[in-house]
């Protein structure tokens, strides 16, 4: 036994060497309690959350029992908690069903601390819990798992001991692999690499970050590259001031380039993808440092609040950033050419800066930005709504799986994208005309009050539908293109 653990014998281990498969004997042996003061301690603990002694829990017990232990907002789990405790299905929890979630996530933790603890010293060493972090695949430097090791060792002596373990993880009502562990630990990382998919948890220091923008930069490529078609339809149709209708701009798009023609501007739309990840990427953990550091914490503890204020600046200089040349997308989908030969990115990006001036690259920016904080809001609050919904009447409180998380990711992201749609639109007028035009829009307002005098409020709506079939091919293939690049390089 290496001297570390040796020293940890001292200083709270309690090594339990009783053989045989995990049994609630040596959860007591582990923790050093009898029968009695264990079943004190969780009556206590139920007691707790029943501030009212209602003799049972529902929602509101269960989230302000969390508060009041001060656990951060993003390391509640209340609705699944109170999920996975109520075995009857009647909303609420006695204390015979809180004991037996007691007792199953024990012997539960337990198992999973003794695989950890390969010295057998009733302790985890920081050097065990890396070694089983890098067994699951999760690579982190000294500093993050200093972090990890001091924010589960209450008395700050490095070592975690079964009972700092037992408490860390306790509420915690997922299944305690090290991975699910990590994650707890580690909140919620989100980097846009597309409309609508997201790159998972755990990268903020990984080194496999970089991997992670190019599985993302690929997906999003392939995902704008299919969906090309719809999205130069939609713009058709968002430009044009008459009657809108889907079949005559199809002809139109074919006339003007055969089938080439509904590729035009995809190039640009495809350059845009690495870039614009890889901003928002270094613009939120920039940001997500800055905003813990405020409010006097750590960056993983910014809470739901924080990462939308931090993704939602961060899709903002990401925007920025790009805008020109999502302008001049706009710019070659909207120009009358003759057929098949549509101008080079080089020449419309000159013509524009000699004869409207550079201003003109960033025409329609403030619409575009004013979209992003309300559609990341509506789209992860209807996405976290439809999950929590799925979960209790579709899987029976069985975590969801690829398909359901595409689905509920496919409808949150199509009602974010109708509610943000009339500021699409007002942007993609202001990007299709000329500065120097004769009826060229004064600004942001004046785009509104036309639209609104002259097609009323279906003008705000114009080429919806082709954008909303746009929603589920383009996630799913996001998806697909993102696992299989995970695979490739190593990822999983």
């Amino acid at each position: 036994m290496n001297q570390a653990a040796e020293g940890g014998r001292g200083r709270g281990c309690n090594p339990v060497s009783k053989p045989g498969p995990a049994t609630m004997e040596h959860v007591l042996l582990a923790l050093g309690e009898t029968e009695e003061e264990r079943e004190g301690r969780i009556r206590s603990l139920f007691g707790f959350f029943d501030a009212s002694n209602s003799g049972y829990l529902d929602y509101a017990n269960i989230e302000a029992g969390l508060s009041g232990l001060q656990i951060p907002a993003e390391y509640k789990y209340a609705r699944d908690l109170i999920s996975v405790c109520d075995s009857n299905r009647d909303g609420r929890v006695d204390y015979g069903e809180f004991r037996r979630y007691m007792d199953d996530k024990e012997l539960e933790l337990y198992r999973i601390f003794q695989a950890i603890d390969v010295e057998h010293s009733g302790c985890i060493l920081p050097e065990e819990l890396w070694d089983a972090l890098v067994k699951a695949g999760i690579e982190i430097d000294d500093e993050e798992l200093a972090h990890f090791v001091d924010h589960v060792d209450k008395d700050n002596n490095g070592i975690i001991t079964f009972e700092e373990w037992r408490d860390f993880l306790l509420l915690y009502p997922h299944e305690a692999t090290i991975e699910n562990i990590y994650h707890h630990w580690e909140r919620v990382c989100l980097v846009d690499i597309g409309e609508q998919a997201v790159i998972p948890e755990g990268i903020s220091k990984h080194s496999h970050a970089s991997k992670y923008l190019i599985a993302g930069g690929v997906a999003g490529a392939t995902s704008r590259t299919a969906t090309a078609p719809l999205d130069r339809l939609k713009v058709i149709l968002q430009v044009q001031t008459a009657e809108a209708r889907i079949m005559p701009a199809i002809k139109n798009i074919w006339n003007d380039g055969r089938f080439r023609g509904f590729f035009r501007g995809n190039g640009l739309n495809v350059l845009k993808v690495a870039p614009e990840s890889a901003i928002k990427f270094y613009a939120y953990e920039t940001l997500k440092d800055f905003i813990g550091t405020v409010r006097g914490g750590e960056k993983s503890d910014i809470g739901g609040s924080g990462r939308l204020l931090a993704g939602g600046i961060a899709g903002a200089v990401a925007q920025t950033a790009i805008y020109p040349m999502d302008l001049v997308k706009t710019r070659l989908q909207t120009c009358i050419c003759e057929v098949g030969k549509a101008p080079s990115v080089g020449k419309l990006s000159r013509d524009i800066w000699i004869q409207e001036g550079p201003r003109a690259f960033y025409r329609g920016l403030v619409p575009s930005l004013l979209g992003i904080i309300p559609y990341a809001g509506i789209d992860l609050a209807a996405y976290e709504t439809l999950k929590d919904m799925s979960k209790t009447y579709i899987l029976g409180d069985s975590d969801p799986g690829p398909l359901v998380q595409l689905s509920c990711g496919t409808i949150s992201g199509a009602l974010g994208a109708t509610c943000v749609y009339p500021l699409q639109v007002i942007r993609t007028r202001m990007q299709a005309q000329h500065m120097n035009a004769d009826a060229a829009y004064k600004g942001m307002s004046d785009v509104f009050w036309r639209t609104l005098k002259i097609e009323g409020l279906r003008g705000f709506y114009k080429g919806i539908f082709p954008n909303l079939l746009k929603v589920v091919p383009s996630a799913s293939i996001t998806y697909l293109v993102y696992e299989s690049m995970k695979k490739s390089l190593d990822l999983d």
